[in-house]
């Protein structure tokens, strides 16, 4: 009696177990298809024909129209394309890799992107792969206010216990970060930068001036330095509830979006605004976005170590 006892028991631990670790995936977190972009960047910058990725149903688009997410994805990425003053300029960070024959993940390099123009300008913009939640609005005009071309996060109302992924991170030897966005002069700087993962929560509304608020929900943030031997599988970043300023695994970078790099979404007026985090919510709230983000980078805009590689792959939700 006692042993069939522990058998029932150890079944129904396994179960609970096994119910506890439900896995979502994130749609097309799988990266095994890809949006090929064929843009023909302008005459003053050699007329080249340019391939820019996104990420979504497999197909190949043409021209220099602006890149519209299809078939429900929910991926953005760092690759753009800008036109200023009627010249059109790509750049792409984020590609489509094989892991294996037949298998795909998402490649995301930090790079200087140059943009040379014969007798007008030869400039070096720093840009770290970046791949996100949300979408990326097109044409680029200016290299200022980076984020506010962004909208971070989608809506959300779930409690996820981690976010679990692949990756693969090849960190250059003896690199150094730089600063460059295009003006001035190259700065370099004395450290190497690292990659980013992280997953927000966040509970958002809007007042009557169509500005946009959120409380903390859940938080789940992680640096990498350091180069790994291959890939690490099935890596899970814990997601953790109400505020954790006072916990002992804390860290400044968990901490609450600062008001001057707050990330920007459209209010219900379709207007893009920065959210505003103003506090930690409850540890029981319901959120009402997410905003995950993978990067090659975690330093200031136009910051990054040259030659930094994150590789990604099945991205989903554990519950």
């Amino acid at each position: 009696m006692r042993r069939i006892y522990t058998i029932i028991s150890s079944v129904l631990i396994t179960a609970a177990y096994v119910q506890a670790q439900r896995v979502e995936p994130v749609a097309y977190g799988d990266f095994d298809t890809w949006v090929t972009r064929n843009i023909k960047e302008s005459a003053v910058l050699g007329g080249n024909t340019v391939q820019v990725y996104a990420v979504g149903p497999e197909k190949t688009v043409d021209g220099d129209e602006p890149y519209v997410p299809e078939g429900g994805t929910p991926w953005a990425s760092s690759n753009v394309m800008a036109k200023v003053m009627g010249i059109t300029k790509t750049s792409n960070a984020v590609y489509p890799d094989e892991r294996a024959p037949g298998n795909k993940c998402a490649k995301l390099c930090t790079r200087l992107e140059n943009c040379k123009a014969i007798g007008i300008v030869n400039i070096d913009v720093m840009v770290a792969g970046t791949l996100f939640l949300g979408r990326m609005f097109e044409p680029i005009k200016s290299t200022s206010d980076p984020y506010s071309k962004m909208e971070m996060g989608v809506p959300f109302t779930k409690r996820p216990s981690a976010l679990s992924f692949d990756y693969r991170l090849s960190v250059p030897a003896d690199a150094k970060m730089i600063y460059s966005n295009g003006f001035g002069k190259k700065k370099t700087i004395n450290a190497v930068d690292k990659a980013e993962v992280f997953i927000i929560l966040q509970r958002r509304w809007e007042d009557e001036d169509g500005k946009l608020y959120a409380k903390r929900v859940g938080t789940g943030r992680e640096l990498f330095g350091k180069s790994t031997a291959g890939w690490v599988n099935g890596h899970k970043l814990a997601v953790h509830y109400g505020d954790i300023s006072s916990e002992p695994f804390f860290k400044p970078y968990m901490g609450l979006i600062e008001e001057d790099h707050s990330y920007y979404a459209r209010n219900s007026r379709g207007k893009m605004v920065p959210v505003n985090e103003v506090g930690w919510d409850n540890a029981d709230a319901t959120p009402t976005h997410v905003i995950v983000m993978f990067s090659s980078g975690s330093g200031k805009p136009y910051t990054g170590t040259p030659g930094m590689t994150l590789w990604v792959d099945n991205v989903a939700m554990l519950y």
